[in-house]
């Protein structure tokens, strides 16, 4: 076995077909959208090339901008609903006091296997200004407040942005409540007996064992706030104006309404690099020592 391992013709023979399957699925696409991306085209006539000058009319594009803050935006709403809320509940129903446990779990779960149109057709509903529920909510506890929450350009963002944390927090949940009951119980018996509270044994014992996880959340979150489209495509339409666009809405809008698709090849080229950035800095420094119990 260890001849084998180190006969490199050997490794390579095994490796090659998931490389050659990997070239074929992901780094060929890449590579011809940024072959496209240097190109006038749409879709139909002779492309015409014209080196950088997408990229220079990306970054003329007030658009570009806020489809960038967007994804931003998205992306911080992500991490700490559905990382952050995720946690709490893991915790707490991690704990042997609390009774109904799968009822809990099985019901934070639910949204994350339902259609995204069937969730967005929920809040569309829950979020309407004349009669949504939540409007209602503030009008049955006596407080005058009521929103437009899909129709304000400032507020839209963060309303779409809660739909789908709300929808992929069960997500998050199963993965954190499974790295928190992989944890040896020892550990907390061993805090317990040098009289630590189980806040402080959390703090100490359970979010530090945690790190691998969050790892993984982090980088979903965080790319899958980047390049959101689902939910503001069927929700907003990207509107009010441009205030929920995020760069896969961009990029979706000059390809398929516009038949810009050099243009739109050089906004996921983009989106590619910015999502690589963020996975390298999780990795780098997120969890860069494996804790092995």
């Amino acid at each position: 076995m260890n001849k084998l391992r180190r006969n490199k013709a050997a490794i390579f023979l095994f490796v090659s077909p998931a490389l050659l399957l990997f070239s074929v699925v992901v780094i060929y696409p890449m590579l011809q959208t940024f072959y496209r991306s240097l190109f006038e085209w749409d879709g139909l006539s002779k492309p015409v090339f014209i080196r950088l000058d997408n990229y220079i009319r990306l970054f003329q594009d007030p658009d570009f901008y806020i489809a960038f803050k967007n994804g931003l935006i998205f992306a911080a709403v992500l991490v700490v609903i559905q990382i952050g809320l995720a946690t709490v509940l893991a915790i707490l129903l991690s704990s042997r006091q609390i009774r109904g446990k799968r009822f809990f779990k099985n019901t934070l779960f639910i949204p994350v296997v339902l259609s995204v149109t069937v969730v967005c057709q929920l809040w569309l509903n829950i979020y309407n200004g004349q009669f949504g529920l939540l409007n209602k909510a503030f009008e049955s506890l006596g407080l005058s407040y009521r929103q437009d929450w899909l129709g304000h350009e400032s507020m839209a963002i963060w309303a779409v942005a809660g739909v789908n944390a709300w929808q992929y927090m069960g997500f998050h949940f199963v993965l954190i409540y499974t790295a928190i009951k992989a944890i040896p119980e020892s550990y907390f018996e061993a805090a317990n007996i040098d009289g630590a509270s189980k806040f402080k044994a959390h703090l100490r014992i359970t979010l530090p064992l945690l790190a691998e996880t969050f790892k993984f959340c982090l980088i979903f979150a965080i790319t899958g706030g980047l390049r959101a489209f689902e939910h503001m495509a069927i929700m907003t339409g990207g509107g009010p104006g441009t205030s929920t666009y995020t760069l896969t809405y961009f990029m979706y809008r000059a390809a398929f309404r516009l038949n810009e698709y050099g243009y739109a090849s050089a906004s996921v080229v983009l989106l590619v690099l910015e999502c690589l950035i963020f996975t390298i800095l999780i990795n780098r420094f997120v969890a860069r020592e494996r804790i092995v119990y």
